[in-house]
């Protein structure tokens, strides 16, 4: 069986399970549940995913992809009920989407003449400038000219706000040259948060969270200039502090004492033995892999 046969048989089974759960004799709990009360689960299934994609594990991954989309089903459904539009309608507009900003794929939606080999784009930052450029032209759900940021969802977490931020104004050609001129940026932003701290501005929360937050929007950039996703950066950060930290705790337990009891410079020397530790561990596993 073709594998997108598969999958439409797949899909359609799902969403009559989802109508069933929702129907008079269905689940109580999937029965009362709607699009405000669905929000939450789907945030929490987002971040399954891409706990998933962390750890570049497959088989996690198609069970919370699973969950993913069982939740689009089910939010779609709810809007089935209402009659606002249902999941086919969702579908669609996706793939019209899809056609419609990729003409150097497809060729033009709307009947024009079709992309020449010459204009044809060649890499990814050149699609991402023409997906832009289509999207420029078309209307948004309120019937007004859509804006280069105006798609940028305000719920997203900030640090990956500001990634696609910057994404979206490069694409237009808004954007610094190179990473060392972020870096020069960011420079510039830590002096006038020092300074604002030196003046005891930083008493004043309203200015000392502006500076914060322009030196956090400009590393933000810097993580996209180097081709890195800053949310995924940073969630490696954690676990790597969480992971010293609670090796740091652990090793001061076992001397019969608590964290509480121990001076900053007492837990700074057993933080510095668990950072070396690490790295011997690192040191000898690339030895042993060079070795083999």
């Amino acid at each position: 069986m073709a594998s997108s046969t598969r999958a439409a048989e797949e899909f359609a089974r799902l969403v009559d399970l989802v109508r069933m759960l929702r129907g008079s004799d269905g689940c109580p709990w999937d029965r009362v549940q709607t699009l405000q009360t669905l929000r939450p689960f789907v945030l929490e299934e987002t971040y399954e995913v891409l706990e998933a994609l962390d750890r570049d594990d497959h088989a996690a991954l198609r069970e919370e992809l699973g969950d993913f989309i069982f939740e689009a089903v089910l939010l779609a459904q709810v809007c089935t009920e209402s009659g606002a539009f249902t999941v086919a309608d969702s579908l669609k507009f996706i793939s019209d989407k899809l056609v419609r900003r990729h003409p150097h794929v497809f060729g033009p939606a709307d009947g024009s003449q079709a992309v020449s080999e010459q204009d044809r784009p060649r890499t990814p930052e050149a699609v991402l400038a023409r997906w832009e450029d289509v999207k420029g032209r078309e209307t948004s759900h309120s019937g007004k000219p859509r804006t280069t940021l105006g798609g940028v969802p305000r719920a997203l977490p900030a640090l990956l706000r500001a990634h696609e931020i910057g994404l979206r104004a490069s694409a237009v050609g808004f954007d610094w040259e190179r990473a060392s001129d972020v870096l020069a940026k960011i420079e510039e932003e830590v002096a006038e948060l020092r300074q604002s701290i030196e003046a005891g501005q930083a008493a004043n929360r309203t200015h000392a969270e502006e500076e914060m937050g322009d030196l956090l929007f400009a590393l933000a950039n810097l993580s996209r200039k180097l081709g890195i996703e800053p949310e995924s950066a940073l969630r490696s950060a954690d676990d790597k502090f969480t992971r010293r930290f609670e090796a740091l705790e652990s090793a001061i337990r076992a001397t019969g004492r608590r964290l509480g009891d121990c001076s900053l410079a007492e837990m700074e020397d057993e933080w510095a033995r668990v950072k070396q530790a690490e790295r011997s561990v690192a040191f000898s596993s690339r030895s042993s892999d060079v070795s083999r």
